[in-house]
């Protein structure tokens, strides 16, 4: 009957908890409306989810979280100090190609949005096949680096989580 009626049991709950810090109420008429939007929205949207994302581990999902909070910070000065204190003559923008590992959908869907969210850094393409993200950084004289900083801080630790 839970899975019938919640077919997708952890983003109900994540629109529970965005709703909440969203209005930044909690009173019994937020509760229940966001209760009845955590209940809709996966209902209403379950045909177009083939099958549920597999989180193998929750919490290393929150410290996934906390790591990419902490990088979004820390990009947010580091892109600053590029925009007011580096000649334009020094930054040094380049396309990275990311070949990735995973093979979840969602997986791959939030590292894209995590890359993106991170200041300095944006997800320009996806390859057809799959494996392959093109990634736009405002300052990488070693394209490479980006690449791995990627791959290692991000791509394996959501494969520990996903997959």
């Amino acid at each position: 009957m839970l899975k019938r009626l919640f077919p997708h049991p952890y983003l109900s709950l994540t629109l529970v908890i965005l709703w909440l810090l969203l209005v930044n109420d909690a009173t019994l008429g937020t509760l229940i409306l966001a209760g009845v939007l955590a209940t809709l929205v996966p209902l209403l949207t379950q045909s177009w989810w083939p099958g549920r994302p597999r989180i193998r581990h929750p919490l290393g999902l929150l410290a996934y979280a906390a790591i990419v909070l902490w990088d979004v910070i820390i990009a947010n000065f580091q892109v600053a100090w590029i925009i007011l204190f580096m000649p334009a003559a020094r930054i040094r923008s380049a396309w990275v190609v990311v070949p990735l590992d995973l093979t979840s959908p969602e997986a791959i869907s939030l590292l894209a949005g995590t890359i993106t969210m991170t200041p300095g850094t944006l997800t320009a393409d996806f390859s057809s096949n799959g494996r392959v993200l093109l990634i736009h950084a405002l300052h990488a004289p070693d394209p490479n680096a980006v690449r791995d900083a990627i791959k290692t801080r991000y791509e394996a630790r959501l494969k520990r989580i996903m997959e």
